[in-house]
């Protein structure tokens, strides 16, 4: 399906050099950032509390953010699951703090919150316990169940995401080598890792916090990016195919061009739509969201300006990707190679 089609090839690997300049300088920028400030964890890979309360009516989220802000803990995660009423609060450790004053001190402020006081009663099968009561004995909030996430716990997860990552490359690597050569399993490895990189460069500078959920993200991106620069590189093995006079750089430029309005269509409905998470979706996507939009945006100019340009640069050329047939023909035999 195309828009519109573009009848001249666009020269993009006359500048090559000059983008990939700028890609790198972003690059370095981004491990610079990861060094000197390093990733903001989230308590899923630090540890910290959980706590799940649920409300009479739909929960104002921002009134129980502000109360909870209130007591000082540092940055909270306050967020629905389930239903409107129900609340999962995320906050990270506090010192030598016990986990049973943490879970107290906060669902006091919610309770204060909602005009209501704390009192204690008997329940026949977890003992004394506090509710939160207003003045006809109503209860707008209750305490459901609280956690505490050590941080070996935060430990194993910040190592089983690396792994994940680190077993995404080397399959894409293999893939691409496999279906291509290896001249494009390279090129479109460094290409993906420079989009992963970017991604965490930018949570590192704005200190965003990193979560399992933005994980999720930095790996969609790296699938996505790839499936950018696999039709990059399955229409440069066409042309080369096709167009026997083309040299490598005319190739290029003619494959990247070919597949823009491709690349307009697929990638502005994925960014409407991841967009529309970013601004709508409240705080718990935002920085799925955030992640996701910038992958997006660098992830096409890597397949385009950092994939290609390396695959040429590595000197791929027609006999790489078009394999000639031979024919075993005899020289002494008058009758060899001859066709009836």
């Amino acid at each position: 399906m195309e828009f519109f089609r573009i009848k001249r090839d666009i020269p993009f690997m006359r500048h090559a050099l000059v983008f990939n300049a700028v890609s790198f300088l972003t690059f370095a920028a981004a491990v610079f950032f990861l060094f000197t400030r390093g990733l903001h964890l989230s308590i899923e890979f630090t540890g910290g509390s959980l706590i799940e309360v649920q409300y009479a009516q739909s929960a104002d989220l921002n009134k129980a953010r502000a109360a909870i802000e209130s007591l000082g803990y540092g940055e909270v995660q306050v967020q629905n699951f389930g239903t409107s009423r129900d609340v999962l609060i995320r906050l990270p450790l506090r010192g030598q703090m016990k986990q049973g004053e943490v879970v107290g001190k906060v669902f006091g402020a919610l309770c204060t919150a909602e005009q209501g006081a704390l009192k204690t009663v008997d329940t026949t099968d977890k003992g004394p316990a506090q509710v939160c009561q207003v003045a006809d004995g109503g209860q707008p909030v209750a305490l459901q169940r609280s956690e505490f996430v050590g941080p070996q716990v935060g430990e194993e997860l910040a190592r089983d995401g690396a792994l994940a990552l680190g077993v995404t490359v080397l399959g894409i690597m293999i893939y691409l080598a496999i279906r291509f050569e290896w001249k494009f399993a390279v090129a479109g490895i460094i290409a993906n890792l420079h989009d992963v990189i970017i991604i965490l460069g930018f949570f590192a500078f704005f200190q965003w916090e990193f979560s399992l959920s933005v994980l999720a993200a930095v790996l969609a991106v790296l699938g996505y990016s790839v499936n950018e620069s696999v039709v990059i590189f399955d229409r440069i093995r066409e042309a080369f195919r096709k167009f026997r006079k083309m040299n490598t750089v005319e190739i290029i430029d003619h494959a990247i061009t070919s597949t823009m309005s491709r690349t307009i269509i697929t990638h502005g409905s994925t960014e409407a739509m991841v967009l529309a998470m970013l601004f709508l979706g409240g705080p718990t996507l935002h920085y799925f969201a955030l992640a996701l939009t910038i992958g997006i945006v660098f992830g096409i100019y890597s397949s385009v300006f950092v994939a290609a340009a390396i695959a040429m640069w590595l000197g791929v050329k027609r006999e790489d990707l078009v394999k000639s047939a031979k024919k075993d023909i005899d020289p002494n035999d008058p009758h060899s190679g001859a066709v009836v």
